[in-house]
């Protein structure tokens, strides 16, 4: 198999291409290489960008220095692909008020042509939506228990009525491209899905205040640097380890049944900050420095998916626990610190 994968060198993208390199299939990684994240950290930002870059020339994946808002040059390597993952984004709320224009372009018009591309060649696609895309009208719904929010019921499935509450151009541009899926289901009848992500982390995350929280608060911790909580620190997310995300986009090439799905941890993977915090706190053996500062704009205080839509039309379900996936992560940093001074 032939695959194509957007934002290859970031994230999620990463663990893509190593898992289907590593299957012995033909792996292009397709990423225009930007910074914008990674500039707002105080990260060693260029050896930061390259690291997924260096560990996937190693494995033999196929590296290509273009933007998916390029359709001409999209479409090159689609062409030549069976399979398409849409990873590439711009992924932060702070980045999309102050780049309203560069989250557009790249959420609405890099999905559109990825979409395009899918119609063209007949080939499968999943694209990467988020949570956000409901809005934070959920925030209403909630009551304070211990050191985290709570709701009734705990899981939110995908009837919830979305762009809720206040939204940010993040919120409209993710929502913008999660409609379009479904438009060129329902019109062109293409094999597609836009999963609905929730907090993802794990190894290779450069995680900053913008986005990646669980990676910031670790690396943060380790490198003797105060964690800073917007709001209440009692949040929760069921957050969703990396290796669960690819195997949910490999459920959807060998179970093509489109259509919009939440992606998440579930009710088993449901942490607050302030719990991770303590449980980065325990697993490093020391106390971890942590300020408050006000809730920002457009902030959702909860998210829990509901994924049984995904159990029973794609036959996947999370894996790996918060207490497993976390070790992980600081393991990774530890072995890894010079990227982050």
């Amino acid at each position: 198999m032939r695959v194509l994968v957007t934002g290859g060198c970031g994230f999620i993208g990463s663990w893509v291409c190593e898992y289907y390199v590593k299957k012995g299939h033909k792996v292009i990684s397709y990423d225009n290489m930007t910074k914008h994240e990674l500039m707002r950290t105080g990260y060693n930002v260029s050896s930061a960008r390259d690291f997924n870059r260096v560990f996937l020339k190693k494995l033999g994946v196929t590296l290509v220095k273009a933007d998916v808002r390029d359709q001409k040059e999209l479409f090159r390597y689609a062409g030549l692909s069976d399979f398409i993952v849409h990873t590439a984004a711009q992924p932060a709320m702070t980045i999309s008020i102050e780049k309203p224009q560069l989250d557009f372009s790249t959420n609405v018009l890099g999905t559109y042509n990825v979409l395009e591309a899918a119609r063209k060649f007949s080939i499968p696609a999943v694209s990467c939506a988020t949570i956000h895309v409901y809005g934070n009208e959920i925030n209403q719904e909630l009551k304070e228990s211990g050191f985290r929010y709570v709701r009734s019921p705990a899981a939110i499935n995908e009837q919830y009525p979305t762009l809720s509450g206040t939204i940010t151009p993040l919120h409209a541009s993710k929502a913008c491209a999660d409609i379009y899926v479904r438009a060129f289901i329902d019109t062109y009848k293409i094999k597609a899905a836009s999963f609905r992500l929730t907090g993802l982390y794990g190894p290779r995350q450069l995680g900053g205040e913008d986005h990646g929280w669980v990676a910031n608060f670790c690396i943060r911790a380790i490198m003797g640097l105060p964690i800073t909580i917007y709001g209440t620190g009692k949040q929760v997310r069921d957050i969703l380890y990396a290796q669960d995300v690819v195997r949910a986009f490999d459920a959807f090439y060998r179970h093509p049944r489109p259509g919009i799905y939440n992606i998440g941890g579930g009710r088993q993977n449901m942490i607050s900050l302030r719990e991770c915090i303590d449980f980065i706190s325990a697993a490093l053996g020391k106390k971890v420095k942590v300020r408050f500062e006000k809730e920002r704009l457009g902030d959702l205080r909860y998210f829990v998916c509901d994924t049984e839509k995904a159990k029973k039309r794609l036959l996947w379900q999370s894996k790996v626990r918060p207490e497993e996936g976390i070790v992980r992560l600081i393991e990774w940093i530890r072995e890894n610190k010079r990227l982050f001074k």
